[in-house]
């Protein structure tokens, strides 16, 4: 089974010895700056939910220190200065095939 976003968070807090209330007190929203709830971020490892928005994306990276890259393609987006970036349609499938050809 691919790893998924959820399982990939589950995995890495496990694995640095980091409780969920602990990570879930790291990871601080946007729009008001307080903590996310540990029920939230129980829901994104049991993959219930995906992460709202890109900050809280960059909020794991930063709490579990790891590249922000690899939890944007598990979250299946692309961070906005990629979405912002105006890329015409042929030049966005060649990037795909070419992804695909490197993973296989």
């Amino acid at each position: 089974m691919p790893e998924t976003f959820g399982s990939f968070i589950l995995g890495t807090r496990k694995e640095k010895g980091i409780s969920q209330k602990e990570l879930a007190a790291m990871i601080l929203r946007e729009e008001d700056g307080k903590p996310i709830s540990p029920q939230y971020l129980n829901d994104i490892e049991r993959n219930r939910r995906n992460p709202t928005s890109d900050h809280i994306i960059e909020q794991f990276a930063k709490a579990l220190n790891v590249r922000s890259e690899y939890l944007f393609y598990l979250a299946g987006t692309f961070p906005e200065d990629i979405r912002s970036a105006g890329a015409k349609q042929d030049d966005v499938v060649q990037l795909f095939n070419a992804f695909r050809k490197s993973t296989r």
